[in-house]
């Protein structure tokens, strides 16, 4: 069973990854840059601040440094851990993939940080923007598909490295979101 389904993930991902063109190849190297959300995520700072104000905002920054602190480092426990090759690295896929970066990365691919940090504070933002600002949601959930896509059709991680990123983003987003509302109730005390 586990041999099938990292066979099928195997070839999902020669399936996504060969969809990808030269004329598109600029649009997604953009997309996975770390650095090109960071308008997002000023916005993201806007808009706690008008909603929430600085005591809540300190509050907010702090959950979120801790969120992606947490997906990060577990990102990398799992990848050191598991020891599953990237693409870039499996012999099986390497010889017929399309590798868009002009580097692989790290070894070892499970689970994508990218899809974790863009999940998470997606999440997160979500859930504490959910009766505040409009659209937002939206926003946030269609930029981290496309981060977490983007890891795939440039060449470094599998689909299910993609996917379990984007759930254990989107859980540690929900605990993050949980915490920060205790601790809005107990700075309101």
């Amino acid at each position: 069973m586990l041999e099938e389904l990292v066979q099928f993930d195997k070839d999902l991902f020669l399936f996504l990854n060969g969809l990808g063109t030269s004329t598109w190849d600029g649009f997604w190297m953009f997309i996975t840059k770390t650095r090109n959300s960071a308008p997002l995520y000023l916005l993201l700072l806007y808009l706690t601040y008008k909603t929430f104000g600085w005591k809540k905002t300190g509050i907010i920054l702090v959950a979120i440094a801790l969120l992606i602190t947490c997906t990060d480092q577990l990102s990398n426990f799992f990848k050191y851990g598991i020891g599953r090759l990237r693409p870039c690295y499996d012999q099986e896929v390497s010889e017929t993939m399309r590798l868009v970066k002009s580097y692989c990365g790290g070894k070892f691919g499970y689970f994508s940080a990218h899809a974790a940090n863009s999940f998470g504070p997606a999440a997160f933002f979500v859930i504490l923007f959910r009766n505040s600002v409009r659209y937002i949601g939206i926003v946030l959930i269609l930029w981290a598909c496309l981060v977490a896509y983007s890891r795939i059709y440039i060449g470094v991680h599998y689909p299910l490295d993609v996917l379990t990123g984007a759930c254990i983003g989107m859980l540690f987003g929900w605990l993050f979101a949980k915490l920060a509302i205790f601790a809005f109730q107990k700075l309101g005390k």
